[in-house]
Parts: structure tokens; sequence; C-alpha cells
């Protein structure tokens, strides 16, 4: 392969990294409850949770609106990476524990 494919190759996978959000987000799970219950992210720009489970079971992080699943095992962490959302409300949940573990991620 020649070095100007290589050099564009690059620079198309560069541009298409997406920009996330300076930090990510620290959430923790504990007693089946997540803390922060409510994410405030800015619209349009990716944003990546850092989900900390504390509690001895796995938990799922599972939202139809965000178009998202993760599981996190007990006591251990997990990153929960969200696409660029339009402003609004989009709530989630624990799907183990769906009585409790609730929350909601608002872009503005």
């Amino acid at each position: 392969m020649s070095k100007p494919v290589l050099i564009l190759g690059a620079t198309l996978a560069l541009l298409a990294t997406p920009a996330f959000a300076d930090e990510p987000i620290a959430v923790s799970l504990q007693n089946h409850r997540f803390t922060p219950a409510t994410i405030h992210v800015k619209a349009g720009v990716p944003t990546v949770i850092a989900l900390t489970n504390n509690d001895d079971a796995a938990e799922e992080f599972d939202s139809s609106s965000l178009k998202v699943e993760k599981v996190v095992a007990g006591h251990s962490s997990g990153n929960v990476r969200l696409r660029p959302l339009a402003p609004g409300r989009y709530p989630f949940m624990g799907e183990y524990h769906s009585e409790t573990a609730q929350g909601v991620v608002i872009a503005e």
C-alpha cells in the first residue's frame, strides 16, 4: 500500500471517530439505585457514562430511547457510550431491578 493511501486512510479514521464530551460522567449503582439518577448532558455531543456497580449482583443499564444496553457485573465498572442526543429526556433503568434502578438523561 502506498503512503498517500495510508495517510488518507488514517485521516478518514480520525474524522470518523466521534469527539466525546471532555469527561465521562460518573454514575454509581448501590442498593439497586443510580446516583445521580438525573444526568445532564450537552445535546449533540457524544457522552460516556462511567458506571460503577457497587452492588453484589450484576445490573444491566438499559434504555430503549438511548438505544443502549450494558451489563456491569457486581463490584465492577463499565462505560456506557451515548450517541449525540437531540434535546430531550431519555429514561433509563437497571433491567434486573427496574422497580428501583431508574433514572433519566436530560440532553440540553
